[in-house]
């Protein structure tokens, strides 16, 4: 096949999965009409818990989904949708007293883990600056701005440079700074920096302050300088304070993910001697996560090189990221083989992780391959913002 066919064909078929399989999904079994804003679970069998915890990333990340949805295809239900969003976000989730975002709210709305998980703040950041690219609504860019305020006033470490996991409820320190239950308690981490670079990227396209610029650039260079291993071409993933990495584990979907979110930080500055440094480096990052791809097109969750062991599920997240960091290397160096992987991930998606009947992905595929039905179909971690974001980077970076 072609690389204009294969174009046409994956742009055709990810247009109808992002409107009838993921946003109608989310958009129809989501909304909670009884409590307000979004249910916090949907089990991997498609039973509901309207009684779940509802989680910060999880409402931020519908917010990013459904706005960017609006700004590419206007239209109005996307807009309500990401509008109920950007509601829950900042009359629910926002401490209006001291600033942050909640961690958690119960099933009726009220705060219920009030701690600040910069990762969090983040995912709000990206979520409003998006509602305001799409619409020009000033409220959201305020909030985001003050977010994004918040973390360089709480978060940022002057001293040795990033930024902390966590932080209490009023910005104090925190024993157990950990963003779920299987990472390191480690005081930096390679994904809070990821998803502080995605938003502040986001927000910079919109709002052309000298101050996100300044810490923009400081977080490219961050990931060149600290968090990226230059012999192994992987991400390093736990820090102490003093950007020392203690653990060997790779992660395939976050290098692949950090490849063109890197240089996509480094298109948006337009920094023609910044991209001369980080353009080697996507490649270099993206070969390094191809050593987790498998016979069939996938892309495996992780390895520990000491334990010589490899969790070889392919989670929905890393599909996702999978093709877009390849359609990247595609779009921007010419690099055919990478369109290829591309492709051949989104068979093995197509065939392997689209729940047709019910909506949405499945968690995961396990490396027996059978489905993973005991993960979430949607929840506190599972959201629409990689596989939604996947269709909609086809859609914009190849349009017809």
């Amino acid at each position: 096949m072609m690389c204009k066919d294969m174009l046409d064909s994956m742009r055709q078929e990810m247009r109808a999965v992002l409107e009838d399989n993921i946003l109608s999904f989310w958009k129809d079994k989501m909304t909670d009409w009884g409590q307000g804003g979004f249910y916090g679970r949907i089990t991997g069998t498609d039973r509901l818990e309207p009684q779940a915890v509802k989680g910060a990333v999880l409402n931020a990340r519908i917010l990013w989904t459904f706005s960017s949805a609006y700004r590419l295809l206007q239209k109005l239900e996307y807009l309500e949708i990401a509008t109920r969003a950007k509601r829950v976000i900042i009359d629910c989730f926002y401490d209006q007293e001291q600033g942050g975002i909640f961690w958690s709210l119960d099933y009726t709305g009220r705060p219920l883990d009030t701690k600040k998980q910069i990762y969090a703040l983040g995912f709000a950041i990206y979520g409003l600056s998006e509602y305001h690219r799409a619409t020009g609504d000033e409220e959201a860019l305020v909030y985001a701005i003050r977010l994004f305020r918040s973390i360089e006033a709480h978060s940022f470490d002057s001293v040795k440079n990033g930024y902390c996991e966590a932080l209490a409820c009023d910005w104090s320190e925190i024993s157990d700074m950990r963003l779920s239950d299987k990472d390191e308690n480690e005081r930096k981490t390679m994904n809070t920096h990821l998803h502080i670079l995605e938003p502040y990227t986001n927000l910079y396209r919109v709002w052309k302050d000298a101050a996100i610029e300044k810490q923009l650039r400081n977080l490219i260079e961050l990931f060149t300088d600290k968090i990226l291993n230059p012999q192994t071409g992987h991400l390093e993933l736990f820090f102490d304070d003093d950007w020392v990495s203690r653990y060997r584990i790779i992660s395939y979907g976050h290098d692949i993910e950090a490849s063109w979110l890197l240089h996509e930080a480094a298109l948006v500055l337009g920094d023609k001697v910044l991209l001369e440094k980080v353009e080697p480096l996507v490649e270099h990052i993206a070969a390094a996560a191809d050593e987790g791809l498998t016979s069939e097109g996938g892309m495996v969750y992780e390895t520990f090189p000491d334990k010589g062991v490899t969790d070889g599920d392919c989670h929905w997240w890393v599909q996702a990221e999978n093709v877009v960091g390849h359609l990247n290397l595609y779009q921007h160096f010419g690099d055919e083989a990478a369109l290829l992987k591309a492709f051949r991930c989104w068979e093995y998606i197509k065939k392997h992780l689209i729940d047709y009947k019910n909506g949405e992905w499945h968690w995961s595929v396990r490396a027996d391959g059978t489905v993973n039905t005991d993960d979430d179909k949607a929840g506190f971690w599972k959201c629409p913002y990689h596989n939604g974001r996947m269709c909609m980077e086809m859609l914009e970076r190849f349009t017809s």
